[in-house]
């Protein structure tokens, strides 16, 4: 549990912490509720199993990761595991969907969808959080201070009857 919640990352786990939860957690919003022009759970779910012919729980686990993962990452509550599921998230979308378009994002319009470069910003995002944890006012912190504080139980010494 202590590597779980252990963190190295001082203010720059913060930072990266935020940068990559408040970028991530509109497109989870997107497919949870709707919100910002997104299918909501349903219309992403069916979108996912009957467009893109993924299988239903890896369908259920991008939308998790892209929404509870990215609250987790916000609040620094199981960084290590959230950020890891945003990781595979990313890597499967360029696999899926952006390699073919190339490197860059669309901004002109030219290309017939979006590049990867976002996807890779994300990814080295999500590794980096994943290496050295979540950083300053995190929960993870919170967590792994306590339990270092904790003293172990005292184990009782065996009697022996003579």
């Amino acid at each position: 549990m202590g590597r779980l919640f252990n963190t190295n990352a001082g203010w720059a786990g913060l930072e990266v912490r935020l940068g990559l939860g408040f970028v991530m957690l509109p497109h989870g919003m997107q497919k949870v509720l709707g919100w910002f022009g997104g299918p909501g759970f349903v219309g992403a779910y069916r979108q996912f199993t009957e467009m893109m012919h993924i299988p239903a729980a890896i369908a259920v686990l991008v939308i998790v990761a892209e929404s509870l993962g990215s609250i987790g990452v916000i609040v620094g509550c199981l960084t290590r595991i959230a950020a890891f599921g945003i990781l595979c998230d990313m890597i499967g979308a360029v696999a899926m969907v952006h390699w073919r378009n190339g490197f860059f994002i669309n901004w002109a319009g030219h290309q017939s969808g979006e590049g990867f470069e976002y996807h890779l910003l994300v990814i080295a995002m999500s590794l980096a959080l994943v290496i050295a944890g979540a950083g300053n006012w995190s929960i993870d912190k919170a967590i792994a201070s306590f339990t270092a504080r904790r003293k172990p139980l005292a184990s009782p010494r065996a009697t022996s009857s003579e």
